[in-house]
């Protein structure tokens, strides 16, 4: 048996479960999307339509998924600049402690996303741990609307996301060859313009990776919109779930699950190109 034939081989349940649990619904999504709703539901399997895609391009839904891309961005950007420092301090400390820091960063997954999100609702609700205490403090002298908005939503999603930012950064940071910092302190350079032209550019792959996680999982989140935001406005995740569960119109909820796969493609993609300009960059360096 030959080296290559063997890889083949240990690659193939991998590949095969990803085929079975990812390509092929996706592929399904892709034809759902040419057909109609049946009059009870389900799938009137006749002659194909372009309609759901134009229905896609209404003014009305591309600004629920406009509204939920800002959304998604600005979790986004609050978890790197969470996530970042976090994974650039557990890579600066000692070897000793980095497993447990890790360790540390990834425990809310050992918790059940329904309870988390939960959790949320009991410190923010107007009777809740943080309003109390204001109220306590004297800070504020009646509850603050802190739950059922925007914020509590970015909230929400950067607090269940950004371990996803420090894991890809700590690798990033892992990978990168120590030499080239010192490099840049014999030159003269000090440790802002180090960070800024060393550090920051060739740990920009672990950055891209970790900002496509949070933004992916962002925009397609509906539990979170659902219970912190209190249904009061809706996200691409809670219009697709509406459209297969509660409309029971599946080739217009798939037309909508296309859309929001070919963000996620533009966004691998530029994530990958990303990636091969830096290693380039460090292949020159």
């Amino acid at each position: 048996m030959t080296p290559r034939t063997s890889s083949w081989l240990l690659m193939a349940p991998g590949l095969l479960w990803l085929a079975a649990l990812m390509v092929i619904p996706c592929l399904l999504i892709l034809v759902l999307m040419f057909f109609e709703r049946g009059i009870y539901g389900g799938i009137d399997w006749a002659a194909p339509t372009f309609e759901n895609i134009e229905r896609v391009v209404d003014p009305l839904y591309l600004t629920i998924f406009l509204d939920s891309a800002v959304v998604a961005g600005v979790a986004t950007l609050i978890a790197l600049a969470i996530g970042y420092p976090a994974a650039y301090a557990i890579a600066k400390a000692r070897p000793s402690w980095q497993t447990a820091l890790l360790f540390l960063a990834i425990l809310p997954f050992w918790t059940n996303y329904l309870i988390r999100t939960y959790a949320w609702i009991v410190l923010l609700n107007p009777a809740g741990l943080i309003n109390s205490a204001l109220i306590a403090t004297g800070v504020s002298s009646e509850p603050l609307p802190l739950l059922y908005n925007k914020p509590a939503v970015v909230l929400g999603l950067v607090y269940s996301y950004t371990p996803f930012v420090i894991l890809a950064v700590y690798s990033a940071l892992q990978r990168l060859d120590p030499a080239y910092a010192e490099a840049s302190r014999d030159l003269g350079a000090g440790p802002v313009e180090t960070f800024l032209r060393i550090t920051l550019p060739l740990t920009a792959p672990g950055v891209a990776a970790g900002a496509v996680f949070v933004f992916v999982l962002s925009i397609g989140n509906f539990v979170t919109p659902d219970l912190l935001g209190g249904g009061k406005f809706q996200m691409a995740g809670n219009l697709i779930y509406d459209q297969f569960l509660s409309a029971r119109d599946w080739p217009f909820g798939a037309a909508l699950s296309a859309l929001l796969i070919a963000v996620m493609m533009v966004l691998l993609f530029a994530q990958a190109l990303a990636t091969r300009r830096a290693g380039g960059g460090h292949a020159r360096a």
